[in-house]
């Protein structure tokens, strides 16, 4: 099944991602299960983990990192697979929430990050959280943002439904306009085009459409089960947490 899930990979040209705003940093690659995933990699000093939603990418903490950067920190944000310079396989049935979690774990050892401060948004947070359980060893703090955890209980509001419905029936789906529509100010044409320049045909947009899509809509649900291990898990956690 994984062969055939791999058969349709994307991988985003370059130089269309060359000159963005606000964005000087180069990208590092790591090869994990046949696919070339990126990530930034700025500083010294003790580790923060950026872990990015949907549908964005790295690009996303451009003006967060050179700070927290210059202040001693080592500066880690993968792009997830599907999302900014890493592949993108073409079918939705790649995507699952364990293969998420399970990609983005490697991250954590083959730079044999310990110390961490992890940092989640949107998606990044049900998948970040699961690591700060999963790898509690290198993981001693946790930087939450405008994210939660599912369980299959949890209430979904009517907009949602009709964003999920909408991305389900669009295949070619509008990532910059779904990002503007999500920010209160206006970022501009030139932050827009950033992200929409990983994602250069439809077939490339098949993680982003497959986020909502992965959220359980019962406690049964694929992904239900381990969102309730994490949440139980972090009942109980000490770890220092800014929400």
């Amino acid at each position: 099944m994984l062969r055939e899930q791999m058969t349709d990979v994307v991988r985003t040209p370059e130089e269309a991602l060359r000159d963005l705003p606000d964005f000087p940093f180069v990208s590092h690659y790591r090869e994990v299960d046949g696919l070339r995933l990126a990530h930034l990699d700025e500083g010294h000093g003790p580790p923060v983990v950026f872990l990015h939603g949907e549908p964005t990418w790295s690009f996303l903490w451009r003006k967060v990192i050179p700070p927290v950067r210059d202040a001693g920190f080592r500066c880690v944000a993968p792009d997830l697979a599907g999302f900014g310079r890493s592949d993108k396989p073409g079918a939705l049935a790649f995507y699952s929430y364990d293969r998420h979690v399970a990609l983005a774990g490697t991250l954590l050892e083959d730079l044999d990050l310990r110390g961490a401060t992890i940092v989640v948004h949107d998606w990044g947070g049900p998948i970040g959280l699961r690591l700060a359980v999963e790898h509690a060893e290198r993981i001693d703090r946790v930087v939450i943002l405008d994210t939660g955890l599912f369980n299959g209980h949890q209430k979904m509001t009517d907009a949602w439904l009709t964003f999920r419905d909408f991305v389900a029936r669009t295949e070619d789906l509008p990532v910059g306009l779904l990002v503007r529509g999500a920010c209160k100010n206006d970022p501009g044409d030139e932050v827009i085009a950033a992200y929409d320049a990983p994602y250069p045909n439809a077939a490339s947009k098949a993680g982003a459409r497959a986020f909502p899509l992965l959220i359980p809509h019962s406690p049964e649900a694929p992904g239900a089960a381990a969102g309730q291990r994490v949440i139980d898990a972090l009942r109980a956690d000490r770890r220092p947490t800014l929400m």
